[in-house]
């Protein structure tokens, strides 16, 4: 391969001197009759601009220009983990990066379609062949991630030909970068009942037109909907399905611009043709992603009837900062939301997994997370299982105001996360789960009565009024703060709970 460009750049001065050109990105979203589809969730792949279809199927994405001023004469205090400054140099296409810290370093291949054909965790300074994730002609992009800043470097691999150019600054988040819009970016469009779609959007200050192709898993007669699948739905394979499994048991991931350490659990005799249920075990404060995966099997979820062969389980762990203080799903801020979305998509890509089937469960900080994610992460989870949860003490998204099935319970005698505050986090969800209108919006059911039933020390609540694709359920029992109350000598909680998302 001939010697390609080569460039050396400062990162710090490059990133500060660097110009977001404004862009407005207008489409309307079909299905291939050319009626709208209404909810479908839109995600510019590159940049991380995100937004859904209205009911005519029509959406925007906006960025106004940002000029940052030079470095040293900006006032601010990085973060830690932050990039230090540093070089990037490109020559026969080998990455050569430096900084003068020990921080983690990221690097990642995308083609242009958004596909992440290569991925490489570093320490200080180091290279990265380029070549090794390229296997056709064409474009492609290298990220470069150290903490919260994010350098791009666009490529082109034809033939024995191999060129760079780079691009770099901060977004709004100061976790994503930012392209000008002739560099264009990748548009994913996620709808229930459709296939994923990735389009390569040239210049992002246009207008698209999408059509949506109806899921090839769809069984005929099935019933479709704009949003939310049937009950007893045919599987939904993911991107992953037909892949050797090569992820470890134990790994780190990096998303957000947080390093997560990572267990997963396989099912036994895993067929990578087969998509699977996956679930997601949130550890609380004071535990770990390693107890839950091992010492409390997933909250007991790994050891109920069927979940051995027919579920991937997964716990990722929380953030603990360099001193060691432990801030799990680290209140105030979206880095936690920004990495589940890059990690579900990650696991997608490398597991066979019914999409239409991903839960997360957990406890205590663990169910307040879930149930945040619950705010805004309705087209990627069919439902969450939160034991003892509340709305507060972490950071909580806006809510898109749709659907999602949702179990919880509570001890009556918990003074953390009280019956009050758990109810809270509740009707949150009920404004939500209500029947279709006639225009299809789900209605306020926080009115509806629930349908009660008594077991042992213990009540629980269904609301068979909502939307019976969106069940919700509220159990609550005599005791304090737990996750497996005992009656005759059974944890029902564990039970209920895998009965609950066992039922789609």
């Amino acid at each position: 391969m001939k010697k390609a460009n080569f460039f050396v750049f400062p990162l710090a001065l490059l990133t500060a001197l660097s110009t977001a050109s404004a862009f407005t990105l207008a489409g309307t979203v079909t299905d291939e009759a050319g009626a709208p589809v209404s909810n479908a969730f839109v995600k510019l792949l590159i940049k991380g601009d995100s937004t859904q279809t209205d009911k005519d199927g029509k959406f925007t994405l906006h960025e106004k220009e940002e000029v940052s001023l030079p470095y040293e004469k900006k006032e601010v205090s990085l973060p830690s983990g932050s990039f230090k400054p540093g070089h990037i140099s490109i020559s026969d296409g080998v990455l050569r990066f430096s900084q003068s810290s020990n921080a983690p370093v990221q690097v990642s291949i995308f083609d242009v379609m958004g596909n992440r054909v290569l991925r490489q965790d570093l320490l200080g300074s180091g290279q990265v062949d380029l070549r090794q994730g390229v296997t056709a002609q064409g474009t492609y992009f290298a990220k470069v991630r150290v903490g919260s800043a994010i350098e791009t470097v666009r490529f082109t691999a034809n033939g024995s030909r191999f060129s760079a150019t780079a691009d770099a600054t901060y977004d709004k988040r100061g976790h994503k970068a930012l392209l000008k819009p002739g560099d264009g970016d990748t548009l994913r469009v996620i709808a229930s009942g459709f296939d994923t779609l990735k389009v390569a959007i040239p210049n992002l200050d246009t207008t698209v037109t999408l059509k949506l192709k109806k899921a090839s898993s769809v069984t005929p007669g099935e019933q479709t909907y704009a949003f939310g699948y049937a009950m007893g739905n045919a599987p939904t394979p993911s991107k992953g399905c037909g892949k050797d499994n090569t992820l470890k048991d134990n790994f780190m991931f990096t998303g957000g611009g947080i390093e997560h350490e990572i267990y997963l659990t396989m099912p036994e005799n895993y067929d990578k043709n087969k998509p699977y249920r996956l679930v997601f075990g949130m550890h609380y404060m004071g535990g770990s992603a390693k107890n839950v995966a091992t010492r409390e099997a997933y909250y007991g979820f790994r050891n109920q009837k069927g979940a051995k062969e027919n579920t991937i389980f997964v716990a990722p762990h929380g953030y603990t900062d360099e001193n060691g203080k432990e801030n799990p799903w680290r209140c105030g801020d979206d880095k936690d939301h920004v990495f589940f979305d890059e990690f579900l998509t990650y696991l997608n890509e490398n597991l066979c997994i019914d999409t239409s089937r991903v839960f997360s469960i957990g406890f205590s900080f663990g169910a307040m997370f879930s149930n945040a994610l619950a705010q805004d992460f309705q087209h990627r989870l069919r439902g969450v299982v939160v034991f003892a949860t509340m709305d507060q003490v972490i950071y909580m998204p806006k809510n898109k105001g749709l659907p999602i099935a949702w179990m919880g319970t509570v001890g009556m005698s918990d003074n953390l996360c009280t019956p009050k505050l758990g109810r809270s986090a509740r009707d949150r969800i009920l404004k939500n789960n209500g029947k279709p209108d006639a225009d299809g919006n789900f209605t306020d059911a926080r009115g509806e009565q629930a349908e009660e039933y008594s077991g042992g020390k213990h009540v629980c609540y269904d609301y068979k009024t909502v939307d019976p694709r969106f069940p919700v359920k509220w159990c609550t029992f005599d005791g304090e703060h737990s996750y497996s109350p005992r009656e005759d000598g059974k944890v029902w909680t564990t039970e209920t709970g895998w009965e609950f998302i066992t039922q789609f």
